[in-house]
């Protein structure tokens, strides 16, 4: 029997099966892989966009100048400052960041500003001038105006980790032609491609074939900002596709102007040292100090051409291309019918119009009191808040009085190197002005140069103090008005204090001479260091340093009989600490840079009220600012009214350290305290004392602020008497050696001197009109 042959199975088809089935797999396996990869994508796209864009810096603003009827100010200080906001001078102001001036008129055109008490119109106003303050101000109906502000300068930021600085602006606020120029020049068919443009990637491709590099890229506005925005720098063929990619996915989920204005406020437009200008709203202050809705068509121009490479074509570095590359921004506008070309021809005529490069915008340029500022803040305010919150800083700094003591410190320390045959370079400053009362810091220098970002001896420059801790041992001593008083009669003469290490303290005059009795009042006018030595261990080191604790300091201080003399290190700004609660009557108040915290949005986070703690009494103030004002009438700050009004009521204190490495004065009038040191870095001599060196310069700097005299009215509980001074017993007007002296009531004295008539105009009488005899 024959068996049936059974068929031959056929591997090669079983394989191609097998093969196929998973081709299949492996395909679908792609689609799912692709489709989820898509969809992670698209989140990452979604989110970020939807989300908190970038870590926005807080920006710091100066105090806000208010105008009205009455304020000191002179025509030439309101130009300054409007040049300094980037206001444009013209012929009519006509818009909002202009203004004309005339013999005695300035018009202004103010931009709005939103204040933390509430929004500024933009308003055309006009001021007239009569000498140097504010005559009239009237709107443009000319109906007067009780008060208007312009907008405060912004002088810093505290920046993120990658330094990126922008300033957030909406889509609606760019000037069209902005938007028009830009779309012209780098992606003329934004509005129709759906994220790429296919034609424009061609037409790349063969500009590029045929010049043989690189010449033109085919990137729509969409790429550039995923390129900016998502990714990083690299070029390669997956970045570029996975660019395309999420520019489709951006253009599917939001709307042509919402990624504009993204890209508007993300495009990188140059450098500022280490800060990144990112957004055309900075970059329009950072080239012009204009906000970017004031521009005009040259400036749009050149913004728009920065964006192929700011580096490339920086205005400032590189002018002639910065020029060839805005007029070709131009052409291009013109031949695409955005602007007419006689305005194309009008605009290629202008200059640059970039400001200076020093001034950056006006931000930066004071680096000592942002310093301050940045302490202060770090007080209340985590460090990452303040660098990606946009947090908005309001502070008490003044431009004007910052400029003039600027000014003044370059001049009388060149002065002074000059005049002293000191080694050009060698001798730095450093100076706070507070305003009375308020205890609101004002200016600081940090240095000699003017907006220098190093060494800040402002706050940081701890040296002696010298003679300028003086008034803490009298303050000390007059507290006790049953044991001293104004004519107490203390002794001059040499002393020695041997410590408990055996070591001998020695202190002398600085001039080598013993004067013997002396009144106490006579003992810091003329800064007699054995007779405050001698006062100090009377009183007491503890009751001294006790009493330098209430006016303010809170460092450390060793107790040391030389420390009656200044041998404690303190900047000049703790100095300004102490002098002000010495200028404000004895009222303790913390000096403040900052006026108030708002966020992006101008919600209120924290105010800085003016605080105030009573920590001396009133009629031992009076006894000490007269002490002080004889130190400006006739001790060792009496050169001060060479330059000064003989009427202005001021008082203050001149320090000199050891082989005058240190030259101080601080001192008051009714509205400004200011404190100056100078000296060496490396601590060297200098031939200067607290009188020839800083405080020449602290009278430059009164002489240019609008100083009212110091509030000296006779406090309760504080009667005149005439003193014989060299015996310190009840004298009569008209008798040699009398002096009119304030005395606590019950401290006076009461036994009788002998009187020897003299010639009233021999008597000490720079208090005649002030006390009305």
């Amino acid at each position: 029997m024959v068996k049936a042959r059974g068929r031959k199975k056929r591997p090669g088809k079983r394989k191609g099966n097998s093969r196929w089935r998973w081709l299949t797999r492996l395909f679908w396996l792609s689609v799912v892989v692709g489709l989820l990869f898509l969809l992670a994508l698209d989140a990452v796209v979604y989110q970020k966009f939807t989300g908190k864009k970038w870590s926005l810096p807080s920006h710091v603003y100066s105090r806000t100048l208010e105008l009205y009827q009455g304020l000191s100010l002179s025509r030439e200080q309101l130009k300054w400052e409007l040049d300094s906001l980037g206001y444009k001078r013209v012929a009519a102001a006509k818009t909002p960041g202009q203004y004309s001036v005339s013999s005695r008129r300035v018009e202004i055109f103010s931009r709005g500003f939103e204040f933390w008490d509430g929004s500024e119109p933009a308003r055309l106003m006009t001021l007239t001038f009569a000498g140097n303050s504010v005559s009239g101000l009237v709107d443009a109906k000319r109906v007067e105006m009780p008060l208007a502000r312009l907008e405060p300068m912004i002088i810093g930021g505290i920046y993120p980790a990658q330094k990126e600085d922008r300033e957030l602006v909406q889509l609606g606020q760019f000037p069209p032609a902005l938007v028009e120029a830009l779309v012209a020049v780098e992606d003329q068919g934004f509005y129709s491609h759906h994220g790429v443009s296919f034609r424009g990637i061609f037409r790349a491709f063969v500009a590029n074939v045929k010049q043989g590099r690189i010449a033109q890229g085919g990137s729509t506005l969409t790429q550039q900002l995923v390129k900016n925005f998502y990714l990083d720098q690299q070029r390669t063929l997956t970045r570029k596709a996975l660019e395309a990619i999420m520019s489709v996915l951006l253009e599917i989920h939001f709307s042509k102007d919402e990624i504009l204005e993204t890209y508007f406020n993300e495009v990188y437009l140059g450098q500022a040292g280490e800060r990144s200008i990112h957004g055309f709203g900075l970059a329009s202050r950072h080239y012009f100090q204009q906000p970017v809705e004031e521009l005009e068509l040259h400036q749009i121009a050149l913004l728009a051409g920065l964006v192929k490479g700011a580096s490339y074509y920086n205005p400032w570095r590189h002018a002639d291309r910065a020029q060839q590359r805005r007029d070709l921004v131009l052409d291009v506008m013109a031949r695409q019918g955005v602007i007419s070309t006689e305005q194309a021809a009008a605009a290629q005529k202008k200059s640059l119009g970039v400001v200076s490069s020093r001034s950056g915008g006006g931000r930066w340029q004071y680096p000592a009191y942002l310093d301050l500022v940045k302490r202060q803040l770090r007080g209340d305010y985590q460090a990452s808040d303040l660098e990606t919150e946009g947090l908005r800083v309001f502070t008490n700094f003044d431009p004007q009085v910052q400029r003039k003591l600027e000014r003044r410190m370059v001049s009388r320390i060149e002065n002074l190197e000059s005049g002293y045959r000191i080694t050009a370079g060698d001798l730095q400053g450093a100076a706070v002005v507070v305003r009375v009362g308020a205890g609101e810091v004002l200016a600081i220098a940090g240095g000699r140069q003017p907006g220098y970002a190093g060494f800040n001896r402002a706050l940081d420059a701890r040296r002696p103090m010298g003679s300028i801790i003086k008034p803490a041992v009298y303050m000390t001593a007059l507290e006790q008005p049953s044991l001293y008083t104004l004519s107490s009669q203390i002794n001059d003469t040499p002393i020695s204090v041997k410590s408990e290490n055996g070591e001998v303290w020695q202190p002398r005059n600085f001039e080598r001479k013993s004067h013997g009795q002396i009144p106490l009042y006579e003992g810091l006018g003329y800064s007699y260091n054995q007779a405050t030595a001698r006062l100090g261990m009377d009183v007491g080191l503890p009751a001294i340093i006790n009493t330098v604790r209430r006016l303010g300091y809170e460092g450390r201080m060793r107790e040391l009989p030389s420390l009656m003399l200044g041998a404690v290190e303190m900047s000049p700004l703790d100095v300004a600490q102490l002098y002000h609660t010495i200028a404000a009557n004895g009222f303790y108040s913390p000096l403040r840079a900052i006026n108030a915290v708002f966020t992006a949005e101008n919600a209120p986070l924290k105010r800085y009220p003016f605080a105030a703690e009573q920590r001396f009494d009133p009629a031992v103030m009076h006894l000490i600012h007269y002490a002080l004002q004889v130190v400006l009438r006739e001790g060792t700050g009496k050169s001060v009214y060479k330059r000064l009004p003989q009427d202005l009521v001021l008082a203050g204190k001149t320090g000199t350290t050891n082989d005058q490495r240190d030259s101080w004065f601080a001192g008051f009038s009714g509205n400004y305290l200011s404190v100056v040191w100078m000296g060496r870095d490396d601590n060297g001599k200098t031939p200067l004392t607290g009188g020839t060196g800083a405080l020449q310069l602290w009278t430059d700097v009164m002489s240019e602020l609008d100083n009212r005299s110091l509030v000296f009215n006779q406090p309760e509980g504080v009667s005149y008497h005439w003193v014989e001074t060299d015996t310190g017993l009840l004298g009569r007007k008209g008798c040699a050696g009398s002096r009119y002296l304030p005395f606590i009531d019950g401290s006076e004295p009461v036994e009788n001197g002998r009187c020897i008539p003299e010639p009233l105009d021999n008597v000490v009488d720079w208090l005649k009109d002030k006390l009305g005899w």
